[in-house]
């Protein structure tokens, strides 16, 4: 688990860990992210499977047809694959938090810098990624998710499913308002190379979507478990500044 990771991984107790809780009276406002807004472009072909990675679900995307730009980055940054952290029940699940405030779910768009050759050369450069953070909140709404969480009923422990015809730019929420820093992946190996965009507003799902969320299987000591609570606690923000665009 995430405590142990930095015996392998020594970079997890690094400068720049992810996820953080954001603490809104600490975050600045920053009028250049309003002025230069975020520019998101996805399509409806861009999805090619969504997998069980045996640690979340991941859809996979062909990156043509996708780029965001502008707000905090300095480059053009292409969509390479979405996945989600989530809890085993109430409001846990989300690895970044509010003042201290914690949702059920968390996805995570992954986007990789295109002044590199391809996401393998990006990874671990210090501008190598973008990910847009979406907390879940429950509601009896029936949201964007719907046919990826269809999926989700047939995913066993290494089954892929064909995912077409789905646009990620409806998971996005209305309002783009959100808090962006310098920080990393959330899961090893904990590269120190993600621009992360965290999205103010939450999207709303049901209850049963959750539930298709926590009916994926991984592995455990004990055989087939439940997968749940494959989400990392906030890191030391060891002194970098949370910007806000709003």
């Amino acid at each position: 688990g995430p405590s142990t990771w930095h015996e392998q991984y020594p970079v997890a107790k690094g400068q720049r860990q992810s996820p953080i809780d954001i603490v809104t009276d600490k975050v600045e406002f920053d009028r250049t992210l309003s002025d230069n807004p975020l520019n998101i472009i996805y399509s409806n072909n861009c999805c090619q499977s969504v997998t069980n990675t045996g640690a979340s679900f991941q859809v996979a995307v062909d990156g043509t047809g996708t780029e965001i730009s502008g707000g905090p980055l300095d480059n053009t940054y292409k969509l390479v694959q979405f996945h989600a952290h989530w809890g085993h029940g109430g409001n846990e699940g989300s690895e970044h938090t509010v003042d201290g405030v914690t949702y059920p779910a968390e996805l995570h768009l992954v986007h990789w810098n295109t002044k590199y050759k391809d996401v393998t050369e990006a990874v671990d450069k210090s501008d190598g990624l973008a990910v847009i953070g979406i907390f879940f909140t429950v509601s009896k709404v029936v949201s964007p998710l719907r046919s990826v969480y269809k999926m989700l009923h047939f995913l066993s422990l290494t089954l892929t499913q064909i995912c077409t015809n789905f646009d990620p730019a409806c998971l996005l929420p209305a309002g783009r308002d959100y808090w962006t820093y310098l920080g990393s992946l959330t899961t090893p190996p904990l590269f120190e190379s993600v621009t992360w965009i965290v999205m103010k507003d939450p999207v709303e799902v049901s209850a049963e979507q959750l539930a298709a969320l926590r009916s994926l299987l991984w592995e455990t000591p004990s055989g087939e478990g439940q997968m749940c609570n494959n989400y990392r606690p906030p890191q030391p923000l060891q002194g970098r500044l949370v910007r806000a665009s709003f």
